[in-house]
């Protein structure tokens, strides 16, 4: 195996150079701060868990895990998502803390990728989590917060689409009870929204036509409310009833947010999380063609770690929404320079340290002596290649 190069990172890593950083702490801030004031408490855990307990409770799978060895020889994991350890401190150090627990948060997670996926392997995410209600009207609230933190940060153009696996898996349960690798191969196509792969795997189906229909109409089930009676006609089956009643009721409760127009129901969602067990839904802007919110609910995931309870919540994919903002001056618009001399240099740390506490960006410099270009008045506001509001000159007096 050859050497690394001396400026080679690994591979789906990514330096973030200033514009960028102050781009992902600006989303983090608004965020975070969006969700406080809809009572989230933000939590921290550690990047690493151990293997056997949040390791082996993430649905992420197991190849994609970053696996290490501690000096015991107790293995390790990088997180992979955030809902497992805060699972896992609900369950232990919040076990005396009442239902319903609203924590939010912003972390790194990682995920081990192939070089040819063009994915990252580490990666920021901002979001909440919603455990102890299992009501529709706790998945309204997600769902309306998610919507509420894409327009804090001024995304404008996106839509949610909302599903609910229960639908899904007992319409594939009911037509191909005795084939349920047949269920995971539709199910994989829909996940891709390879939807002629899907209707070609119809077609190899030794079904009755009529059932053949019934799983392709199932694509159309994309819309508004009225979805939920197609939905209701095309399966009778009860726990599909339960789960078009419950989207029925959601988009009632997301009609008197205010939010009902950013939404729409689509019945083809497959969650990419094991764990989810109800609704699901992903958010996709106008500008790009890859989801920047998902959640869903996972109702089963507590009772791993000992404290059953029902949840729901999602995850911003913030390191995607950095990509929608708008770019920036590299900060120049900010910032103010102060140039100072030997003689100029006790006024003009007092000067930069008064503008501080105004809460303005200073960048002070010492020279020698301030060469004529800046001895004027109205001196440039380009200095060494860069933009400053304004720059000011001490060598003993101010110019």
């Amino acid at each position: 195996m050859s050497k690394p190069k001396m400026f080679e990172k690994p591979h789906g890593l990514t330096d973030y150079l200033p514009g960028a950083v102050r781009k992902l702490r600006y989303i983090e801030q608004t965020v975070l701060s969006c969700m406080a004031n809809w009572g989230y408490e933000q939590i921290v855990t550690p990047s690493m868990e151990y293997y056997d307990t949040v390791g082996m409770a993430s649905s992420t799978s197991d190849q994609k895990l970053f696996k290490l060895l501690n000096n015991r020889g107790t293995t390790m994991v990088l997180r992979s998502d955030m809902t497992g350890p805060i699972a896992r401190v609900v369950s232990s150090l919040l076990q005396d803390r009442q239902f319903p627990i609203r924590l939010s948060y912003h972390a790194n997670v990682f995920r081990s990728i192939e070089e040819e996926a063009g994915r990252e392997a580490e990666f920021f995410q901002t979001g909440v989590e919603l455990i102890g209600d299992s009501s529709a009207e706790a998945d309204a609230e997600v769902v309306a917060l998610a919507i509420a933190t894409l327009k804090a940060i001024g995304i404008d153009r996106f839509k949610i689409a909302i599903g609910h696996v229960g639908f899904m898996n007992s319409l594939f349960a009911a037509i191909l009870a005795d084939d349920p690798l047949m269920q995971e191969t539709l199910k994989s196509k829909l996940l891709d929204r390879d939807y002629v792969g899907y209707r070609q795997q119809l077609q190899q189906l030794q079904l009755d036509v009529a059932l053949k229909n019934e799983l392709e109409g199932m694509l159309l089930l994309r819309g508004g409310k009225e979805i939920c009676a197609k939905a209701m006609q095309m399966n009778k089956d009860e726990t599909a009833h339960k789960a078009i009643s419950h989207l029925s009721d959601l988009w009632d409760a997301l009609q008197d947010y205010g939010v009902a127009e950013h939404v729409m129901i689509d019945l083809t969602m497959i969650g990419d999380f094991t764990y989810y067990t109800g609704m699901i839904f992903e958010g996709y802007a106008a500008d790009l063609g890859f989801p920047v919110v998902s959640g869903g609910r996972y109702d089963n995931l507590l009772a791993q770690f000992g404290r059953p309870a029902a949840a729901t919540g999602f995850a911003l994919k913030t390191t995607r929404l950095v990509e929608l903002l708008q770019p920036e001056e590299d900060g120049a618009s900010l910032r103010h320079l102060i140039v100072y001399t030997d003689a100029g240099r006790s006024k003009a740390i007092a000067a930069a340290q008064q503008m501080r506490l105004q809460g303005k960006v200073v960048i002070t410099e010492y020279l020698a002596q301030i060469p004529a270009s800046l001895s004027v008045q109205d001196a440039s506001k380009v200095y060494k290649g860069q933009s400053f509001i304004e720059i000011h000159l001490y060598d003993g007096e101010e110019k």
